[in-house]
Formats: structure tokens, sequence, C-alpha cells
């Protein structure tokens, strides 16, 4: 190899200098190579990594102007407010939550509970003032907008502060810890800007799979409310006495379920043979939109309280909890319901009516909750 840059050397009019010369001076040139990588090379990464950490930065910083601006629009255009909603909408952007003190957990779940309800009644409260002219429906999409570019607002705040942090200690944990999450920091700020669009205009979303499968369940049947923003309807399936239950639509809402499947316990005394839940679920890298998954278990996200309410009320009745879940990505969970997970409420429909043939008698009471957002699903 030293032989072929010596004769191009000499055949380039640099050969005067020695075949030995050239040599040297390439090794030379090598070790020093080698040597500065070797002593430098992590500097050199760490600053590669800021730079692409700062470009990370810049893009969270226009998705989150974007979704305020978005949110600011869709204020003025549904709320029509005298005022601008600006100042108000950056207090509401920097609202948090303070969890209860968990040293002692006795009551820890009631403690959550009852700081959740707080928080979104004055959340609810605080965008209603700044739409008037909304309608509850649009209030409650409104809110769910407010809450996207509220969760963009804080991941740039988190990552720039991480970023700034790297940047100012230099400290190699921080800015290669922040580079290797960044992909999947991304990709949820990019749902959720998402999800700004599809709460803006009032779509349906894929987080309301659960919601949709219930819907359909209740099709030309009376409704009524139940505790807290659910709504429930009597139905009759494969000779079995069924009790379907959603939140309240077609504005943006999740609704308590927990607290909806106390009441029908106790309204039927906790006679129950079963309670099947619906809910979308995140699905694995390499796995279909769409794709159905049974389990065992109350299916339902969040910080765990509603889970809690429906395990302690089955464990106490002794019913069965059956989960039905309709598989998406963190992306399509948060933005307009694609057809692929619309379609996958039929088949969940079969599902259910195979399981309630196996598991319990004619004449028995099963509880079907649809878990989920149910922005631009009615009832």
């Amino acid at each position: 190899m030293l032989d072929l840059f010596a004769d191009i050397a000499f055949q380039t009019g640099l050969g005067n200098f020695g075949n030995g010369t050239l040599g040297s001076l390439l090794n030379i040139l090598f070790y020093m190579a080698f040597f500065a990588f070797f002593i430098f090379g992590q500097q050199i990464q760490s600053r590669i990594a800021l730079m692409q950490i700062d470009g990370a930065v810049r893009k969270l910083e226009t998705m989150r102007n974007d979704a305020k601006s978005l949110t600011v629009k869709t204020l003025r255009e549904i709320g029509k407010p005298k005022d601008d909603p600006t100042p108000r909408l950056n207090t509401l952007l920097e609202q948090f939550l303070i969890e209860p003190v968990n040293m002692d957990p006795a009551g820890i779940v009631g403690k959550f509970d009852h700081l959740l309800d707080v928080r979104e009644n004055k959340f609810k409260s605080d965008v209603a003032r700044i739409a008037p002219e909304a309608t509850p429906a649009q209030v409650n999409n409104l809110e769910n907008l407010v809450e996207a570019s509220w969760a963009l607002n804080y991941m740039f705040k988190v990552v720039r502060h991480l970023y700034l942090l790297g940047k100012k200690t230099f400290s190699l944990f921080v800015i290669f810890q922040l580079q290797a999450f960044l992909p999947l920091i991304m990709m949820e700020a990019e749902a959720y800007l998402g999800a700004t669009k599809a709460f803006a205009e009032g779509h349906p979303i894929g987080d309301g799979a659960g919601a949709l499968v219930a819907s359909k369940l209740m099709k030309d049947r009376e409704t009524r409310k139940v505790p807290k923003d659910m709504v429930a309807a009597e139905t009759t399936l494969e000779g079995r006495r069924v009790i379907a239950l959603k939140a309240e639509g077609p504005g943006g809402n999740v609704g308590k379920p927990g607290d909806a499947i106390r009441q029908v316990l106790e309204e039927n005394n906790g006679k129950a043979s079963m309670i099947i839940m619906v809910d979308a679920a995140l699905k694995l890298e390499g796995e279909k939109t769409g794709e159905i998954g049974e389990g065992i278990g109350a299916a339902i996200g969040g910080i765990g309280t509603e889970r809690f309410k429906i395990e302690e009320e089955a464990t106490k009745f002794g019913i069965p909890v059956y989960a039905i879940v309709i598989k998406q990505s963190i992306q399509e969970a948060v933005t307009t319901m694609k057809k692929e997970i619309s379609e996958a409420a039929e088949p969940v429909l079969e599902k259910i009516k195979g399981l309630i043939v196996e598991r319990t008698k004619e004449g028995e009471l099963v509880i079907i909750a649809g878990i989920g957002n149910t922005a631009g699903i009615a009832p």
C-alpha cells in the first residue's frame, strides 16, 4: 500500500521526497490521527450529539409553537372570546399537578383520585371561560386540544433543560442518555402534534376504539348518564342481559369507568357474571394496526386509579374480568382514527359474543365497558 502511495507521489512530482520519507510521513499522520481520536474521540462524539440534540430542540420548539397557534386559532373560532385568549392559554400550559405523599401508601388511590378530579374540573372550567360560546361537547374537545399543547410544551421544556444542562456541564452521561432517548421523544411529540389537529376538528382518534365498540352496542338503545361523565345502555346479546358503558360523547372525554362499573354493580346487587373491557393497546413493532388481542384483567390506561376501582369491585363480588384490545401505535392512538382500527370493531363484537356464550348462561348479566377517548363518537 505504501509503495502504491509512493508511485502516485512520484508520478505527481512528490516523489522527490523518496519512498522512505513519504512512508514515514504517512505513518506519522496515521498515528497522530489515531491518538487524536483516542484522546478527543468522546469530545468529538459529544459535540456531534449536541448538534443533533440542538436540531431536535429547535424542531420541538417549532412543534410547540404550531400546536399553540392552532389552539389559539380554534379557541377564537369556536369560543369567540372577547379578549385575546393567549395570556390565559399560557397560564394553562404552565399548570402542574403535585402528586400526593406516598410514604404511607394507605389511601393513596383516593388522594390521587381527588387531585385528578380537582385538576380536571379546574382545567375544564378554565377552558370554558376562555371559550364562552363553546358547547359542552366543544369544551371537551378544546380541553383535549389544550392538553395536547400542554404535553408538547412540557416535552420541549424538559428536553431543552437537559440539552442546556449537558452543554453547560459537558456531562457525557446526560448528553448520550438524552441522545439515546431522542428518537422516542420525537416520535411521541409527532403524535401529540397530530392529536392537536384531530381535536381541533373533532375527529375520532385511535384511542376511541373501545368507545366505538360500546357505541355499536348502544345503537338504537336508550342511554342514561352514570358517574362520572359516562353513559350506559341496556341491550341483549346471545340471550344475555348486557349493560354497555362508555364515556359521554361526542366531545373528547374519557370519563371514569371505575365509578360507572361500581354504580352498575350496586344497582344489581353485585350480580354480574362477567366484566368485559375493550380498549386500545400499544402494538409492538412488527404487529399490524387493528390486530385484536384477548386477555385477563382491567384493560385501561391512565395513572391507575380507575383500574384500582374496577379490580376492587370485581374482587369484592368475585366477578371475572376479561380484556379485548385493538392494537395500534402511539401515533395512531392520538391521531385521527385509521380505517383498520374502525373496521376492527365488528370482529371485536364477534369475540365478545363468543366469550359470553362460552363463559356465561342465558339470562345472566354481562357488563361491557368501552374504554377510551370518545371524541367524535356518539352517543
